[in-house]
């Protein structure tokens, strides 16, 4: 299938769907009627909250663009925002092994274990170019960049053979994390993720959502960060130690998945805390994986006064 993916960019003083098709960038309404294809939604949310029946309509729409039977409502200069909003959002913590090791977390063998896994907010997400912003309170904020699985299909009680089937596509998260944060030593409990992940501006997430079908296998794919110039992390999905199916399993053990749930399953080794360095005012992180694009977002710190 060739690639085509979609977007949600910026109008006026709202924001309108659009698919992506090599370089073109197309709105999403106005190249549907110039086609005579007719898609049930034409938000991105909604067309991921009913992906099986609106699948094909946006596979055919993508196909006649591919065609050259269209060039209408092209938008290529458009600015982009989060390709959709979210259900929930799951993350996977350690699911990397050098990751682990830099950030001296021991692990249990696999056998012996199962996914960690945990939640960051709806409202932390921002899109392409939005600020992190970084409050006066966090000292050490750090950059982890993931391959997102987005949900398409309800998923209870599933084998790991049959969670391909439940992905609607996939999309790039930057987990920013707060590490002074995520540790707590006025309770007997030593983590808080969800002190330490859900602030404000904390999830970035895009540029596209690329559907299921064309990326194949999502075990192959390279992913890497830079901070400014300089490339912090360079890994491969295919490292990771509970694959994306292997997630999307156990957490329909705990609860039924919807579509529109994203996943962010994990970030490869360097990270700012392995290194002792993190991000600081003015830096520009740009998060990217093979096959979907990069995520490029700048950084505020604020300060006293």
């Amino acid at each position: 299938m060739t690639w085509f993916a979609l977007a949600t960019y910026r109008e006026g003083g709202g924001t309108r769907a659009a698919i992506a098709n090599g370089d073109q960038i197309h709105d999403l309404e106005r190249v549907s009627v110039a086609v005579d294809i007719a898609l049930p939604a034409y938000d991105v949310t909604a067309l991921i909250e009913s992906w099986e029946t609106s699948r094909l309509a946006v596979q055919r729409l993508a196909a006649a663009i591919a065609n050259g039977l269209s060039r209408r409502g092209d938008v290529a200069r458009a600015a982009l925002a989060a390709p959709f909003r979210p259900h929930r959002i799951f993350g996977a913590a350690s699911n990397y092994i050098e990751h682990a090791d830099e950030m001296k977390t021991k692990l249990a063998a696999k056998a012996e274990s199962e996914p960690y896994i945990f939640l960051k907010t709806v409202e932390s997400v921002i899109g392409p170019e939005e600020t992190v912003i970084v409050p006066l309170k966090v000292k050490r904020p750090d950059w982890e960049v993931e391959l997102g699985v987005v949900i398409g299909r309800r998923a209870k009680n599933i084998e790991v053979s049959e969670a391909f089937d439940h992905i609607a596509g996939y999309t790039v998260v930057n987990d920013v994390s707060a590490r002074d944060q995520t540790r707590r030593s006025d309770f007997p409990f030593s983590h808080d993720w969800f002190r330490g992940k859900s602030f404000d501006t904390f999830t970035p997430v895009g540029p596209w959502f690329v559907p299921r079908d064309c990326l194949g296998d999502p075990h192959g794919l390279r992913l890497g960060l830079k901070v400014n110039d300089e490339v912090m992390q360079d890994g491969n999905t295919s490292e990771m130690i509970f694959n994306s199916f292997e997630q999307i399993a156990y957490l329909s053990t705990i609860l039924e998945l919807r579509p529109g749930d994203l996943i962010a399953t994990g970030t490869p080794a360097g990270v700012g805390m392995g290194r002792g360095i993190f991000l600081k005012d003015r830096d520009v992180m740009t998060a990217w994986v093979d096959g979907i694009g990069e995520l490029r977002n700048p950084v505020r710190v604020e300060t006293a006064g």
